[in-house]
């Protein structure tokens, strides 16, 4: 990408920012492997999130520090539990990049109750009407993280309510796989990172644990108008969606199911739909009153924007970002092909 190209700096920073985190998550998942830490135990998920979420917080800040952050995590766990604490303080401040130069563009909190602060920063944050907010979800699939399956680092930044630049590190994605499948995960590598920016396309690169790895511009989904070319991505085991209907709405279409793309990350299900495999995610919440967090979704909506698929409500809205930390203006979501889109608003609309 051209590095004079609009949010140039905010890409660099928030690439290098991710990389670093998924290094930290990285590090957690080798421990549990190792037998170091009880795998029955969640902390490690709990250090992670805190860890992450610190790294990415003391990047931006430091860079854009006019900006609005939403985070998901908070540090009262962490000031209740000073075990948790010395824990989480140990990996955020022994993670660092490779490359001087990189970690020169990036801070790291330089004390434990900055690390503390840094997380609260994130968790005050609301995405708003006007100015610029970062969005981020610092392990997005703590249960699959724990099982060393698929799990996203995520960051986005929102501007007067727009995505304008999306983040998504997958540390245990694995490239050559041309799909994303739980358990097919990189062992002996870092991962892959997937990110756009508004206008300019989506782009993978390798995760590493220096610099920045050369990118690669990817390919538009292919526009669809047979209901039957639909390929589902959506998640059995999630309680807030309502798996019965979509299976009835894949019957009705004629689409394959169960889909074989089955994720418990949420962002992770854009990742699946931006590297192929799937093409379609469709989600009718089981309570009409349910609202997805913010973090779930910025910056995998962009991804997939820019891939050549639209994104709304169950009713073909568009998402808006800026209602705070959930979207609040938003029942269930459609993401498909532009070409496919509308004809499945308007299916949605008579299976209701």
């Amino acid at each position: 990408m051209d590095g004079n190209s609009p949010y140039s700096k905010e890409l660099q920073i928030a690439c290098l920012a991710v990389q670093r985190a998924a290094r930290l998550t990285k590090k957690l998942i080798a421990a549990v492997d190792k037998g170091s830490l009880d795998k029955s135990d969640d902390t490690p998920v709990t250090i992670a999130d805190f860890g992450a979420q610190s790294l990415i917080i003391a990047a931006i800040h430091s860079a854009f520090p006019d900006d609005e952050i939403v985070g998901e995590e908070d540090s009262k766990t962490l000031r209740a539990q000073p075990d948790l604490l010395e824990r989480t303080w140990d990996l955020v401040s022994s993670t660092r990049l490779e490359d001087k130069e990189s970690e020169r563009l990036l801070t790291a909190p330089s004390s434990r109750d900055e690390m503390l602060r840094l997380i609260d920063l994130g968790a005050l944050g609301n995405c708003k009407p006007r100015g610029r907010t970062w969005v981020l979800d610092p392990v997005d699939g703590t249960a699959t993280f724990m099982r060393g399956q698929q799990y996203a680092v995520c960051l986005g930044l929102v501007e007067d309510g727009k995505q304008k630049l999306g983040v998504t590190g997958c540390p245990n994605l694995n490239s050559e796989s041309g799909s994303v499948h739980e358990d097919l995960a990189d062992r002996t590598g870092h991962g892959v990172m997937i990110f756009a920016v508004d206008g300019q396309g989506a782009w993978s690169r390798q995760l590493g644990t220096g610099s920045l790895l050369p990118a690669t511009k990817l390919e538009p989904k292919s526009q669809i108008t047979e209901f039957q070319d639909i390929q589902f991505v959506d998640c059995k085991a999630a309680t807030s969606s309502n798996y019965e209907v979509h299976g009835a709405l894949a019957e009705r279409f004629g689409a394959p199911w169960p889909p074989r793309t089955d994720l418990w990350s949420a962002q992770l299900r854009y990742i699946a739909i931006a590297v192929g495999g799937c093409n379609v995610l469709i989600k009718i919440p089981r309570k009409a009153s349910y609202r997805s967090k913010v973090w779930d979704h910025v910056g995998g909506m962009l991804i997939v924007t820019e891939l050549g698929c639209q994104v709304s409500d169950l009713k073909g809205n568009p998402v808006d970002c800026s209602l705070g930390r959930t979207l609040e203006g938003c029942e269930g979501m459609i993401i498909a092909p532009k070409s496919i889109h509308h004809s499945l608003v308007k299916a949605v609309e008579q299976m209701q």
